[in-house]
């Protein structure tokens, strides 16, 4: 059985390894978040627990590394953008293996919005594979801006272990919780 502890983040890169180019720019943002030791947040990288793969690797060896991180992660970090709709083969299959394999918390965030109350509103940006299993009630969700108050406490709150919430795939959190972080105006 494997120790999860690790965070798995799932982001469109659109066919590019330009930084400033695609979704990866919110993954890096995380890592600078952990870098900054003013910051009380660690960032247990899944991705960095396993061999990196090259662009040149085959794509069953890259499913294979894939596999192996998230198995060993506690929940999923899904960047969700305008553009991850359109991922159509690494994305959709991070979510199946979260949801279907390794039963995980996906923590939904979407660097759009400053505060999410109505995350049914947010079916626009779901790539088929998570729109299906929220709708099936396979998946649990926690929906999420990408600030990082909230980001912060989804990770340290949401794992495996954790089963009482989110129940659902719609789940977000309260109005006061996100007026207390300062993302809506009390």
């Amino acid at each position: 059985m494997a120790y999860r502890n690790g965070i798995y983040v799932a982001f469109h890169a659109g066919g590019t390894t330009n930084p400033t180019a695609s979704d990866i720019k919110y993954y890096n943002m995380m890592k600078a978040w952990d870098a900054n030791k003013s910051i009380a947040f660690t960032l247990i990288n899944s991705h960095e627990k396993t061999s990196a793969v090259r662009d040149s690797s085959t794509k069953e060896t890259l499913r294979r590394s894939l596999v192996a991180r998230l198995n060993n992660s506690k929940n999923m970090v899904l960047i969700l953008t305008a553009t991850t709709k359109n991922d159509t083969d690494w994305v959709p299959f991070e979510i199946a293996h979260a949801v279907d394999v390794c039963q995980m918390t996906i923590i939904a965030v979407y660097p759009d919005y400053d505060s999410i109350l109505a995350p049914a509103h947010l079916v626009e940006y779901w790539p088929s594979a998570l729109a299906s299993r929220i709708t099936n009630g396979t998946a649990r969700v926690i929906h999420i801006p990408f600030k990082q108050p909230a980001v912060l406490d989804a990770i340290g709150q949401f794992g495996v272990l954790n089963t009482a919430y989110p129940t659902d795939g719609y789940g977000y959190y309260s109005r006061e919780a996100q007026v207390a972080w300062g993302l809506i105006k009390p």
